[in-house]
């Protein structure tokens, strides 16, 4: 995990804790207060008390409709008649759309090729036209601003706008309610609108943290040189967090107001899913999970009460299983073996007794004669597992061998 501390200028950061205010104003009765979730077992885990803030559980599945709303809500009404254009992976897509139907405002977003077919059709059924435009939210900004230019539509943008910060910052608010004592906040952190808000809205001396993931971490280099640097590449399965560049509005909050920003990697950010599945009951997409994940990465390097944002609950199905599958080869809970065995009856049926004795699960077994590698008279089982853990498979390849079995790892990583 690496780490960027703000350098704090002396300017006063574009949103306050009264703009955040009135924005709260604005949503009563659009949005409500998301859950808190006591989070026993990373309480244990961090030796002091862990919530969650459950905005998985927000209208449209994220915080985005709070910034969203307070956005178009202010427009006048020669700006509402021209409508208005939005670009995101997602979750945004589905706050300005949302947003959009409740304020009688037309909608066109512009989302990556390859956004989740699930926030795709529920942008769409909100009300807004959608069209999908290239590789990342950038990309798909460019064409945001393009049509912006040709229709006079009102760019409501992700996150770099004073409205959207101050609509994300009601998260913020809740969490001082829920959890007065609360001495640090950790933030997933894309563009900078939730960190920056959440910022605003809580008291001197609580700690906020924004978590990027490691392949799209644009904050920590724009933090070291002063200013908004744009990644040349980024590669992560958290899309709700990939942004390439802050914003300038957005990198004036941060800079100003926010500790530090860490990092975690997609290995940490698929076990942190798979979590907030097992052990919280939550189901949370990768960018939502961010903050999940930077506790289970250094459990003791926050002061707590530590209340960790959920952001978004949006994920694929198909996606979704992906990622479960590699959580549980990040946290050895699958093992894929070849085991040499003699080529005589019941042989096969005690391996696997042998294995079952274990207590590891039997997912798929292949039985081959053919290999140059063996003897005559042998053949070779692959035999794919789930497991406990690490210490689980080293006792299971400890109790193989014991029985005389010749054995390989063959791979941790459940495929496809």
């Amino acid at each position: 995990m690496t780490v960027a501390h703000p350098v704090r200028p002396s300017p006063a950061p574009p949103v306050g804790l009264a703009d955040v205010r009135a924005a709260r104003e604005l949503l009563a009765g659009v949005v409500g207060a998301t859950p808190m979730a006591n989070a026993r077992a990373l309480s244990e885990l961090c030796a002091g008390p862990v919530y969650l803030k459950c905005e998985n559980l927000q209208r449209t599945g994220s915080f985005k409709i709070r910034g969203a709303y307070t956005r178009i809500s202010r427009l006048d009404p020669a700006e509402r008649a021209r409508g208005v254009v939005a670009a995101s992976a997602g979750n945004h897509a589905q706050g300005v759309a949302l947003a959009a139907h409740m304020l009688g405002v037309t909608a066109t977003v512009f989302m990556p090729e390859r956004a989740a077919l699930p926030k795709v059709g529920a942008t769409r059924g909100y009300g807004a036209a959608v069209h999908l435009v290239g590789a990342t939210v950038d990309e798909s900004l460019v064409e945001a601003r393009a049509f912006a230019e040709r229709t006079g539509a009102v760019l409501v943008h992700p996150f770099d706008h004073v409205d959207v910060i101050a609509g994300q910052g009601t998260v913020g608010l809740e969490i001082v309610e829920q959890c007065p004592d609360v001495a640090t906040v950790l933030v997933p952190t894309g563009g900078g609108g939730l960190l920056g808000g959440v910022a605003a809205a809580v008291p001197d001396g609580v700690r906020v943290v924004g978590v990027q993931a490691a392949g799209a971490a644009a904050w920590p280099p724009s933090l070291a040189a002063h200013a908004p640097v744009p990644l040349q590449a980024m590669r992560t399965l958290a899309d709700g967090i990939a942004v390439g560049r802050p914003g300038d509005v957005t990198f004036s909050q941060v800079a100003a107001l926010v500790d530090e920003v860490v990092t975690v990697d997609d290995d940490a950010l698929s076990r942190a899913l798979l979590y907030c599945l097992e052990r919280a009951k939550l189901l949370v997409e990768p960018a939502g999970a961010a903050a999940v994940a930077a506790l289970l990465e250094h459990p003791r390097r926050f002061p707590t009460p530590v209340v960790a944002v959920l952001s978004g609950g949006n994920v694929d199905p198909l996606v979704l299983g992906h990622v479960i599958r590699h959580g549980m080869a990040v946290a050895a809970r699958y093992v894929e073996l070849r085991i040499r065995i003699p080529d005589r009856p019941g042989a096969l049926a005690a391996l696997l007794a042998l294995i079952g004795a274990q207590g590891a699960n039997v997912l798929d077994v292949a039985h081959s004669r053919i290999s140059g590698a063996l003897h005559l008279g042998e053949v070779d089982v692959a035999v794919s597992l789930e497991t406990r853990g690490p210490q689980h498979i080293a006792d299971l390849t400890e109790a193989l061998r014991a029985a005389g079995h010749g054995l390989e790892v063959t791979r941790t990583d459940p495929g496809p």
